[in-house]
């Protein structure tokens, strides 16, 4: 995984305007489904992206996974400056958490699962920590060349994740929010 880690010196760049228009806020917030009353986990949550939108969008916690203390300071100081008190930060590998079973009706995994050593191995953790009417959403790069992302070599197209998640016992359903970015929404069968 360490190969692959998006670097700290470069977290400014995650919160760019030109990556508003790749990867929307409001659309992504949106294919969460959230009602305001959802614990969610956001693994890989990097300097707040996400994590913060969606902190707004619910009354419950929401808990930030990171394998670098470095990025969840920043996530930190962001929230702060926003008032928001309802995140949670987690130091850990998106493939071993350290919670109980079942904690989360919501998970995100924006960016993330192409950096993992062992996909079903995350994808089982993930599964056991979202409750049984839980939903996992899935950002990643497709499988082409664009101007932004990871290398092509690092990427796992939209299909191959598809089966992996398929592998895993969910019901998914694939979107993109653009020609390099796609979603998967999935649900425990």
């Amino acid at each position: 995984m360490s190969d692959r880690l998006f670097s700290p010196k470069k977290a400014e760049k995650l919160l760019r305007e030109e990556r508003r228009k790749t990867v929307p806020v409001d659309k992504v917030v949106s294919l969460l489904e959230l009602n305001g009353n959802e614990k969610v986990i956001d693994l890989g949550a990097g300097n707040g992206y996400l994590t913060l939108p969606i902190a707004n969008s619910t009354k419950e916690r929401v808990t930030a996974v990171d394998v670098q203390m470095e990025m969840l300071d920043m996530l930190a100081s962001r929230a702060e400056g926003e008032g928001l008190q309802n995140i949670e930060r987690l130091e850990s590998r998106v493939e071993r958490l350290n919670l109980p079973d079942g904690s989360f009706e919501r998970a995100v995994a924006a960016f993330v699962l192409h950096e993992v050593t062992d996909l079903q191995e995350t994808l089982r953790e993930i599964r056991r920590v979202l409750n049984e009417n839980g939903l996992l959403l899935i950002l990643d790069w497709e499988k082409v060349e664009s101007e932004e992302g990871p290398p092509l070599d690092h990427r796992i197209s939209s299909e191959e994740m598809k089966q992996a998640v398929e592998g895993q016992g969910f019901t998914v359903e694939t979107g993109r929010l653009n020609q390099a970015v796609y979603y998967l929404i999935a649900r425990e069968n």
